[in-house]
């Protein structure tokens, strides 16, 4: 039998690992690299075992993953053949497979009804009603996440390239990212050719930061993003009703309600606990249950 549980959040930026006895009392965590399966589903298994791994330094223990059950909710949990690929390859003792949604909510919102969305290197939104999950968008960057950092990212390359060729107008964004590409658009062309989302959203700082100067082109970006929020919290509502609890979590969480619109930002409300929290909630209830938690830092 397994000694301990780990929670895992894994994403397009980076993976966290927690460490708990089987009472759910938080012993260490540790933190990573991206793990996003879909996209790069080995450097995602890499990642996943060193966060782990730290964990158990971080507890002062010698890392054994062999004895530790897992709950792992990660980034690209919704293609079949990644998950697949990857739970063959876990190092745990016993582990499943969640959306990284999954204990976003969990950690949100508890065991009551309500949503989230996750906005941060992707998107994701999450609805549970009478036990029952429900997932809208998080299909990934090539189709789906919109107003996510690597799109924002992506946007901010695109109007890069539109102000080069006068399409539209030369803004203090476009010249500085113009300038970290040596005033070169064939090098952002062969940057993006082979760009992961993390890599994209790594200029999502950029857009914020000219965003609080009045850049025009940053706050249309920005505009450009909520708007896909907007549309995905409309239908999470009518889905859900307007009455249940509604957060929106992820690293750009913080950034958006100024531009969503009035009847989703009057909704939100701030999140009881972190993913991590709500991952080794679930990991204590799957193997078994019965927990007293802690939140990571």
């Amino acid at each position: 039998m397994a000694d301990y549980v780990i929670g895992i959040d894994g994403g397009g930026t980076s993976c966290r690992a927690a460490l708990a006895d089987r009472n759910g009392t938080l012993l260490g965590c540790g933190k990573s690299g991206a793990s996003n399966i879909l996209t790069d589903p080995d450097t995602a298994l890499r990642h996943i075992a060193e966060a782990a791994e730290l964990a158990f330094e971080d507890a002062g223990l010698t890392p054994d993953l062999s004895s530790a059950s897992a709950i792992l909710g990660l980034a690209g949990n919704n293609v079949g053949g990644a998950v697949g690929y990857v739970t063959e390859r876990l190092p745990f003792a016993r582990s499943q497979i969640v959306s990284d949604g999954v204990i976003a909510l969990q950690g949100a919102i508890g065991d009551e009804d309500g949503a989230i969305g996750i906005v941060g290197t992707g998107t994701v939104y999450i609805i549970r009603s009478h036990g029952q999950f429900r997932s809208i968008a998080g299909w990934g960057f090539q189709v789906s996440d919109l107003g996510s950092g690597a799109r924002l990212g992506q946007l901010a390359l695109q109007e890069t390239l539109l102000a080069f060729d006068r399409i539209r107008p030369m803004t203090p964004l476009c010249e500085a990212i113009l300038a970290e590409f040596d005033n070169n658009p064939e090098l952002i062309v062969d940057f993006a050719r082979l760009a992961k989302p993390g890599d994209f959203g790594r200029q999502t700082p950029k857009v914020i930061d000219y965003a609080r100067r009045g850049d025009e082109t940053a706050l249309r970006i920005l505009h450009t993003g909520a708007a896909g929020i907007d549309e995905a919290l409309d239908t999470v509502t009518a889905l859900s009703g307007d009455k249940t609890k509604l957060c929106l979590l992820g690293g750009l969480a913080p950034l958006y309600p100024p531009y969503l619109a009035e009847r989703h930002r009057l909704r939100l409300s701030e999140p009881r606990a972190d993913a991590m929290t709500g991952a080794v909630e679930l990991a204590v209830k799957a193997f078994p249950p019965g927990a007293r938690m802690e939140a990571c830092a």
